[in-house]
């Protein structure tokens, strides 16, 4: 086996994967997943309405409980470069993870000719989880002791109930607000926002838990003539620290380590379009990352942890279009497109942050047994539009003219692509 010059005695690869647009679930349940989760302004289900716009579910004048699981599937490849003795050393590891299930239960309470429409929904909006075995022939997932990472593994669920009320100003207009609270776990194998040991590299940490809070408004106009339109403004919600317990890979105790990571403020506006038997929608969003505590800061600290993950502000445009032409077959198709919120300079610090999704495309319908009873089907599709890369970085080789330590002649990248099929069905009181 080759040996690697750049053994990095404080240990390698800061390491978190997130899902999706940045790591935000591009859409809830299978009939807004199956519209690219458009929904600001184009309620055709409670979920996307929930999620998206709390104003948007006083167009539902029914009592509606909607229950949706999928199954998520992902393909992340993680590559190294490294300089070495005898040339370039490159490799590739597949990641040997299985299906995550992604669960969605919501539920509103309308009533034809009220003002007043009341929701509340759990919703599993952000989540992550690879498995890199360790391998000698990828320079990243070598053993600590050979300068490597060893085997990178990671969990990540965020669980939000909201709690949703929608007032209609007028026939035309609506308003709506939602407090929102959150659960969220993490764990990561090797922890590298620990500071790691000159003899026993990063260690691994458990399973920690935080509680958040924040919350959501929104309006949306009906024209009564084809033409919808709708904005809400989801607030950053807060969490508590992550206070993790370590361990080293031989099993003693390491110092524990709290870290704060809230989930960004989000600004969607969207505008629908029905006629007879076309429903269509279209949403942008902004994703505030850049002023969210976990990912503005960026690089090492003085100690060799990681300090942040320096994600960028990204953009997102979700389109979808229903067409109703068959009796009690409604047939979807929506498109979702994200920027990447990793720069290539900062892209070793996100390794593996493979679920960042360029590309996604989504089919899907529905199937009406009755005036009751609606079940829905989507598949999801997508891609990350190449690779992310940049160079590996040292906290060993920090200078003036190299703030990261950057390794010269070394690479780092990684591409994925996903797949998720979901049912859900919709029970009308």
């Amino acid at each position: 086996m080759k040996k690697i010059i750049i053994i990095l005695g404080l240990g390698m690869l800061p390491v978190i994967l997130f899902a999706q647009t940045g790591h935000l679930m591009q859409g809830i349940g299978a009939a807004n997943m199956s519209m690219g989760g458009a929904s600001t302004a184009q309620p055709l289900d409670i979920n996307g309405a929930l999620q998206w716009n709390p104003a948007a579910i006083s167009a539902f004048d029914k009592k509606i409980l909607s229950v949706n699981a999928g199954l998520f599937f992902s393909s992340p490849s993680l590559s190294s470069t490294v300089p070495t003795s005898e040339g370039p050393f490159t490799g590739v590891t597949k990641d040997d993870r299985g299906a995550s299930v992604m669960p969605a239960l919501a539920m509103v309470w309308g009533k034809k000719n009220s003002k007043h429409t009341f929701g509340i929904s759990a919703f599993g909006i952000s989540g992550f989880g690879v498995t890199f075995p360790e391998s000698n022939t990828n320079a990243i997932n070598m053993p600590q002791s050979a300068g490597g990472f060893g085997r990178i593994q990671s969990d990540y669920q965020l669980l939000q109930v909201g709690l949703t009320y929608s007032y209609k100003i007028s026939e035309q207009f609506s308003i709506g607000f939602a407090p929102t609270f959150n659960y969220s776990s993490l764990e990561l194998a090797p922890n590298p926002l620990s500071s790691p040991s000159t003899t026993l590299g990063y260690p691994v940490s458990d399973k920690a838990s935080a509680l958040g809070f924040g919350g959501q408004f929104g309006i949306f106009y009906n024209s009564g003539k084809g033409i919808k339109l709708g904005a809400s403004y989801k607030t950053p919600q807060t969490f508590g620290s992550f206070d993790f317990n370590n361990k080293y890979l031989d099993g003693t105790t390491a110092p524990n380590v709290k870290f704060k990571m809230n989930y960004p403020a989000i600004l969607s506006a969207g505008i629908g379009y029905s006629k007879n038997k076309i429903d269509a929608a279209l949403d942008y969003r902004f994703v505030n990352y850049e002023n969210t505590e976990g990912f503005k800061a960026k690089g090492w600290t003085n100690t060799a942890s990681v300090a942040g993950f320096g994600w960028n502000n990204i953009s997102i445009i979700s389109a979808g279009i229903q067409y109703k032409g068959i009796n009690k077959l409604p047939i979807r198709a929506g498109y979702t497109y994200s920027s990447n919120p990793i720069s290539s300079e900062l892209a070793f610090f996100s390794i593996p942050a493979t679920a960042v999704i360029k590309n996604a495309f989504q089919f899907g319908f529905g199937y009406e047994f009755n005036t009751q009873l609606t079940l829905n089907a989507t598949y999801h599709h997508g891609t990350s539009g190449g690779s992310t890369s940049g160079p590996l970085f040292s906290p060993m080789m920090i200078t003036a003219s190299n703030p990261y330590g950057a390794i010269p002649g070394s690479n780092v990248s990684y591409k994925m692509t996903t797949d998720l099929f979901m049912l859900g069905i919709n029970y009308a009181f």
